[in-house]
């Protein structure tokens, strides 16, 4: 029978043995809050970093979508891309010396909807430009007020271009690139505007300087959506094949090898 002497040592051994599992089991939930803790700002730095990564990854997408070389229908050596307010009601905004002297369309509501053509005839042989009026009814109603004024009557298409842009630019007075009608407007965009075959658009020098200058697009053209799309070709684009089958001078981008004159344009009604 054991002494006292033995109860108290083997007492004493099973209270030890009781403190080491309560000290092992103490350890071991800091080690497993410690991995937890540890896994938890691992997670939240991989979060953090994923989300750098994908904003990185659009910001550099849209940097390379702006650095795009893209050859623009300019009025001045440089355009920008961009989308505009609605221009409806239209606002005509006088500014800078007019290359013919003409007074702004009248009124700021013209019609919104339907079509309306008009005759061009050039010393190359004669065009109908269909008018959209639901698509760009500012534009239509400069294009018309200023054929009505003869302002297009005996002006040279100045630009031609040719490759990933196609473009005959047209409606300078002054022949060169420089000229406008002494007053600017909005553009007219939706921002899912293309520059296919025959479409008829407003070339300018940045957002909502629309004048009087217009490209003819013989071949389907990437451009961004920043210029005012009022209407197209509806016959005779031969005639812009013709011209463009010559040239350029400089190639690809410069005046027209074949003069083209736009000897009178006038409403078909």
């Amino acid at each position: 029978m054991p002494t006292s002497k033995q109860r108290r040592e083997a007492e004493r051994r099973r209270l030890q043995r009781q403190l080491q599992r309560r000290v092992q089991r103490e350890n071991r939930r800091r080690r497993t809050l410690t991995v937890l803790s540890i896994l938890g700002v691992l997670a939240v730095i991989a979060l953090v970093v994923g989300l750098i990564v994908i904003t990185a990854g659009d910001d550099n997408s849209s940097a390379a979508a702006s650095k795009s070389p893209t050859t623009s229908p300019k009025t001045t050596p440089s355009a920008s891309s961009s989308t505009s307010a609605p221009a409806y009601p239209c606002t005509w905004t006088k500014g800078g010396a007019a290359a013919k002297q003409v007074t702004v369309p009248t009124g700021t509501r013209p019609p919104r909807t339907g079509t309306t053509d008009v005759l061009v005839k050039t010393n190359q042989g004669t065009m109908t430009f269909r008018l959209n009026r639901a698509h760009a009814p500012c534009a239509v109603a400069s294009f018309l007020s200023l054929a009505a004024q003869h302002y297009y009557d005996g002006t040279s298409c100045h630009r031609l271009t040719s490759g990933g842009l196609s473009v005959l630019q047209c409606g300078d007075p002054k022949g060169d690139g420089s000229g406008g009608p002494g007053y600017s407007f909005r553009d007219e965009l939706t921002g899912r505007e293309k520059y296919t075959r025959g479409v008829l658009a407003m070339a300018n020098s940045g957002p909502n300087t629309n004048g009087s200058q217009f490209f003819i697009v013989y071949k389907n053209s990437q451009l961004a959506p920043s210029y005012t799309i009022f209407g197209t070709v509806s016959q005779g684009l031969g005639v812009v094949d013709r011209v463009a089958a010559k040239g350029s001078n400089p190639a690809n981008d410069g005046k027209p090898k074949l003069p083209i004159t736009l000897q009178k344009v006038v409403s078909a009604k």
